[in-house]
C-alpha cells in the first residue's frame, strides 16, 4: 500500500507533463495551419531549409517561389517556415548588401 502512495505523485506528474506537451504541440500545429492559410502571392517567406523567396503562385499544397529575378522553384506549402515582415532587419541587411539602399542616409 505504501509503495502505491509513493508511486501516485510520479504518475500525476507524468500525466501533467504529457498534457502540457500535447497542448504546446497543438498550438504549434494551429500556428502552422494559420500561416499556410494566410499565404498570398507577393509575400516574402523563409523555407525550413533557410531559403528566402517571394511567392509567385499558390496551389492547394504547393507554392512557387521566386528566389532570384526570373528563377522560380516549386515547394510544398509545409516547407514555408514563416513570413518575412517588411520591417524585418534581415531584409534591410539584404537590401544594403545588394546596394538597394544608401547606408549613408
Amino acid at each position: 500500500m505504501e509503495s502505491l502512495i509513493l508511486f501516485l505523485p510520479f504518475v500525476i506528474i507524468m500525466i501533467g507533463v504529457m498534457y502540457f506537451a500535447s497542448r504546446r504541440q497543438r498550438r504549434a500545429m494551429q500556428a502552422t495551419i494559420d500561416l499556410q492559410d494566410s499565404l498570398q502571392p507577393g509575400d516574402r517567406v523563409h523555407t525550413t531549409s533557410g531559403l528566402q523567396g517571394t511567392i509567385v503562385a499558390i496551389t492547394e499544397d504547393t507554392v512557387d517561389l521566386e528566389i532570384a529575378p526570373g528563377v522560380l522553384t516549386t515547394w510544398m506549402k509545409l516547407a514555408v517556415r514563416d513570413k518575412i515582415l517588411p520591417d524585418d532587419p534581415t531584409d534591410q541587411d539584404l537590401e544594403e548588401s545588394e546596394g538597394l539602399t544608401d547606408p549613408g542616409r
